[in-house]
């Protein structure tokens, strides 16, 4: 399972990819939306992890080239915002399958991860 990280704090993003690595998942870790576009565009990813709230760059703007360029590819949303509390994240993505607080464990967010990147 191939995964992609888009997190703007490396040490959550690195905590994030050794859980993923330990169940055998190559992950690839992006801190913007610069990097995490050139890798969208050079490889393909079963599931992308993005974090809402990026310093740099806009993650609806990742999720939309996502859905063009890789539409296969499930998006786990995280958020330490409340703003899609409500669940409207999943009528402006159309491949989010969830959306979980940043301090979900990482075993449980690799979990998600390898559930829905098994389902892709």
């Amino acid at each position: 399972m191939d995964v992609l990280i888009v997190e703007s704090n490396p040490d959550l993003g690195g905590l994030w990819q050794r859980h993923l690595q330990r169940q055998g998942a190559q992950v690839v870790v992006s801190g913007d939306q610069t990097t995490a576009i050139q890798s969208l565009q050079s490889m393909d990813f079963d599931v992308i992890v993005l974090d809402l709230v990026l310093e740099n760059g806009s993650p609806l703007a990742i999720a939309d080239y996502a859905s063009y360029r890789r539409p296969d590819s499930k998006i786990v949303f995280v958020t330490n915002d409340s703003f899609f509390s409500d669940g409207s994240i999943f009528q402006h993505c159309s491949n989010a399958c969830a959306f979980v607080p940043t301090a979900t464990q990482p075993e449980d967010l690799a979990a998600i991860v390898d559930y829905h990147g098994r389902t892709s």
